[in-house]
C-alpha cells in the first residue's frame, strides 16, 4: 500500500532549525580553516580537524533535525542506533578529507575539483546512510533521477564550501558564505527527501525493534550541539578569527612596533651634578 509521506511534521520550525545548525557549523568550521591557513606557527592539523569536525557535525545535526518532521502517516518510524551514529563518524570523515587536501594542496582547480567530488559524494553517503537508519513497516524506495540530481547538489555544495575555506578571509564574507553553505546543505537534504516514497506492508500496524525518532535522536542531536558550542567559544577567544587577517595584522603590528620602540627609546638622563638640575649644568656655587 502507497504511504503518505510528510517531511514538514512541525511546519517550519524545522527547516528553519536545520538550517540554522547547518550555518552555524560551516561557520565554525570556515573560520577554524581560515586560522590554519593564516597563522604558520599555529597547529595547522588541529585547526583543520576542528574545522572538518565543526562542519561535519553541522551537516549530520542538519540532517537529523530535519528528520524530526519526518513522518509516514501510515505506520510508525524508528531508527538503527549504529547506522545513525556510523553517518555521524561518515560525515566528520569525509569532510575532513576535503578540508584537508584543500588545506595543504590549495584551491588549484584539480585539487578543488576532486576534493569537492570526494567530499560531496561523501556527504550524499551519508545522508541516504542516514535514511538507511530508518525503520518502517514497509519499504522506502527512491527516484533514482531525484537522487542523481540531490548527489550533484552536494559536490557543488561541498566544492563551493572548500572553495571559501581557503579563499575568504574576513569575518563576515566568512558569515555570508556559511549562510550560501546552509542553503547548500539544506536544499540537498530536501531535494534528497523528494526522492522518498514508502511503501507501507499490509495495514501499517506491525511491530519492529529499534528507537523511537525522539528517545533517539533529541539525546545524540545533544552531542554534536554541545561540540558546536565549544569549538563557537574557541573561534571567539581567538583574536585572529574574530578580527579577520586585516585588522588582527594591525593590531599585531601596532603591538610590534610600540614593543621596538620602547626598547629602543632611550631612557631619560639626569645631571650628576645635582638633584633636580638640568643636565649639564653645574650645581651654584653657594658664598659663605
Amino acid at each position: 500500500m502507497h504511504s503518505t509521506v510528510d517531511g514538514f511534521r512541525y511546519g517550519a520550525v524545522t527547516p528553519v532549525a536545520a538550517y540554522l545548525m547547518a550555518c552555524l557549523g560551516g561557520a565554525l568550521g570556515l573560520r577554524c580553516i581560515v586560522r590554519s591557513l593564516l597563522d604558520e606557527e599555529s597547529w595547522k592539523p588541529g585547526w583543520l580537524a576542528l574545522g572538518a569536525a565543526s562542519i561535519g557535525c553541522g551537516i549530520w545535526t542538519m540532517h537529523f533535525i530535519a528528520m524530526l518532521g519526518f513522518q509516514v502517516e501510515e505506520t510508525g518510524i524508528r531508527y538503527d542506533t549504529g547506522l545513525t551514529l556510523l553517518s555521524l563518524a561518515l560525515a566528520i570523515i569525509v569532510v575532513g578529507i576535503g578540508v584537508f587536501i584543500v588545506g595543504y594542496r590549495g584551491s588549484g582547480k584539480i585539487t578543488l575539483g576532486v576534493a569537492g567530488v570526494v567530499t560531496g559524494i561523501g556527504v550524499a553517503v551519508m545522508h541516504y546512510l542516514g535514511m538507511a537508519a530508518v525503520e518502517v513497516n514497509g519499504d522506502i524506495r527512491y527516484d533514482p533521477l531525484t537522487v542523481v540530481l540531490s548527489v550533484a547538489i552536494a559536490v557543488v555544495a561541498a566544492t563551493a564550501a572548500l572553495w571559501a575555506a581557503v579563499s575568504i578571509r574576513g569575518f563576515m564574507t566568512s558569515l555570508g558564505a556559511s549562510l550560501v553553505m546552509g542553503v547548500a546543505v539544506s536544499g540537498m537534504h530536501y531535494t534528497a527527501m523528494a526522492a522518498v516514497s514508502v511503501h507501507v506492508h499490509g495495514n501499517g500496524n506491525g511491530a519492529w525493534a529499534g528507537d523511537s525518532p525522539t528517545s533517539l535522536l533529541l539525546p545524540m542531536l545533544l552531542g554534536p550541539a554541545v561540540f558546536l558550542l565549544l569549538a563557537g567559544v574557541v573561534v571567539m577567544f581567538d583574536p585572529l578569527l574574530v578580527l579577520g587577517d586585516g585588522e588582527w595584522s594591525k593590531s599585531a603590528t601596532s603591538q610590534r612596533t610600540w614593543a621596538a620602540k620602547e626598547t629602543t627609546e632611550p631612557a631619560p638622563q639626569h645631571s650628576s651634578a645635582g638633584f633636580g638640575g638640568p643636565v649639564g649644568h653645574a650645581r651654584p656655587r653657594l658664598d659663605h
